[in-house]
């Protein structure tokens, strides 16, 4: 029974004294860092080299005080076997671990003597860095990047929710903007509608589309012309315009010949769209022999014009315009002997100012 009692108390004295470095042993921290074979550059972040590396420069960052104590050296193991040799191996481990030292020296702001470094020519292609970290601050550290990781998590869920009520409120308003716009377009369209229904002088009509044309002072001339105009809506029209004639007088002595086309893009203003602005095209040929020398050769020019159209009743109308711009011709000259046309040269006139002008009358087919 003696015995007993002595083993028992024997046993509890040693639990006493081992207990305290029970409590304070240390758990060694392992980070791995991969490298291609035959080869000893540091990839990052190939093959999780990336995931290590962030690992390890918290680690250290949380001991940083003890590392540059030199209480807590970094263990650096580098390997190869891949190389022909055993030298060779040995030499490119010894690179490997200098790279992967000289990686946490810049960013981690350690020093050299802050590492133990040992190379192996077996294993495989890899650098092992260790730290023997106190259990209890393993723990506190674990701890901490849990705390992290909550505080992480309740951000973004915070800054979710946040998005959420803001694209819930960007809804509302647009919902808000829309109903209004549908509300003002009906007030205006119930507005244009009572509008419609009271007769006014001044309102604006397109009372018609397509219209035939004739220039009075085309004909007046004996050149008849005639022409077509397209309204595509109230404020925009194309029009086109052609003469031609063909005379001879004197046994054919004198002759007054020419065609001509001209289209032309107009702009209606005012209220009641009866004036315009537009621009003119203007091409053709001509033969004019008035006197003893005839000229005959082409015409192009262009210009802007400008008129007014007066509503005669519900299909005609009188349509005046001007236009201002430039011509030029390039034509020969030529005489007439026993009834054969004798060229005398060329030439070519230029022209600025009235390149067109006219009364025409409109009539509105629909």
């Amino acid at each position: 029974m003696s015995r007993k009692i002595t083993f028992l108390t024997l046993f509890l004295w040693l639990m006493t004294l081992t207990f305290p470095v029970i409590a304070q042993q240390k758990a060694d921290t392992t980070y791995t860092f991969r490298f291609v074979t035959q080869k000893d550059m540091f990839y990052v972040p190939w093959n999780g080299n990336d995931t290590e590396l962030a690992r390890l420069l918290e680690c250290i960052e949380n001991n940083k005080t003890t590392i540059l104590d030199g209480k807590l050296p970094l263990l650096v193991d580098g390997y190869c076997n891949s190389q022909s040799s055993e030298v060779k191996n040995l030499a490119t481990a010894k690179i490997r671990a200098n790279r992967v030292k000289s990686e946490l020296i810049t960013r981690a702001k350690i020093k050299e003597e802050n590492f133990i470094t040992h190379n192996h020519a077996t294993g495989g292609d890899f650098v092992i860095v260790r730290l023997t970290v106190p259990a209890k601050e393993t723990a506190a550290m674990d701890a901490e990047a849990e705390a992290r990781r909550r505080a992480e998590a309740e951000r973004l869920e915070t800054e979710t929710r946040a998005e959420q009520e803001r694209l819930a409120e960007e809804q509302r308003k647009a919902e808000e903007a829309r109903l209004a716009a549908e509300k003002a377009e009906a007030e205006k369209a119930a507005q244009q509608n009572t509008l419609a229904d009271t007769p006014s002088e001044t309102k604006i009509t397109t009372d018609y589309h397509l219209s035939l044309r004739a220039n009075l002072l085309r004909w007046a001339t004996l050149t008849p012309d005639l022409g077509v105009e397209w309204r595509i809506c109230p404020s925009w029209g194309i029009a086109v315009n052609g003469s031609w004639t063909s005379w001879t007088w004197s046994d054919k002595d004198h002759r007054y010949a020419l065609w001509e086309v001209a289209p032309e893009v107009r702009y209606y203003m005012g209220e009641k769209k009866a004036w315009y602005l537009g621009a003119l095209f203007k091409a053709g040929q001509f033969n004019y022999k008035l006197s003893e020398t005839g000229k005959q050769g082409d015409l192009m020019g262009g210009g802007i014009t400008a008129g007014y159209q007066l509503r005669l009743n519900k299909a005609l109308t009188l349509d005046f315009n001007l236009g201002l711009g430039y011509l030029n011709a390039d034509f020969e000259k030529y005489e007439v002997i026993d009834g054969v046309r004798v060229r005398r040269g060329n030439e070519t006139k230029k022209w600025c100012g009235p390149i067109n002008a006219g009364v025409t009358l409109v009539w509105k087919l629909f």
